[in-house]
């Protein structure tokens, strides 16, 4: 990119395309995406995301997303830290969707899952898998969930 020299990313022609990229494009040297990502950066400064499009629109992102410095996912996931305070998962909208997920989804301070994992665990109690949602299917997974 002869605007920004010194930007070494792998798509320089998305710089100044009018979307905000994060990570190694919303830096100095690219110019902040061309100037894209100056408004993300005066509203959230200390918010360093792959996906800055992703706060604020209207779905709560987890991990890196729901945290103070990007404004809890630009204050998409209020409402969920209210029901679940301390869950963190990467998948929020995972969380009550009706198909019970394992491991950290289905614990207590996640509401085993949002409640979708209650009658799995009265069932299997002591089963930890990744997809419980699988168990019961007709087909043998094998390992754990043998």
């Amino acid at each position: 990119n002869k605007k920004y020299p010194g930007c070494d990313v792998d798509y320089p022609y998305i710089i100044g395309d009018g979307f905000c990229h994060g990570r190694e494009y919303n830096t100095e040297v690219c110019g902040w995406d061309g100037g894209d990502c100056i408004d993300f950066n005066k509203k959230y400064p200390d918010c360093d995301v792959e996906y800055p499009s992703q706060i604020g629109d209207g779905r709560c992102d987890g991990r890196e997303y729901n945290t103070e410095e990007c404004g809890w996912d630009g204050g998409d996931c209020i409402g969920f830290n209210r029901m679940y305070p301390g869950c963190d998962v990467e998948y929020t909208f995972s969380i009550g969707d009706g198909k019970c997920h394992g491991r950290e989804y289905n614990t207590e301070v996640c509401g085993w899952d949002g409640g979708d994992c209650i009658d799995f665990n009265k069932k299997y109690p002591g089963c930890d898998v990744d997809y419980p949602y699988i168990i019961g299917d007709g087909f043998c997974h094998g390992r754990e969930y043998n």
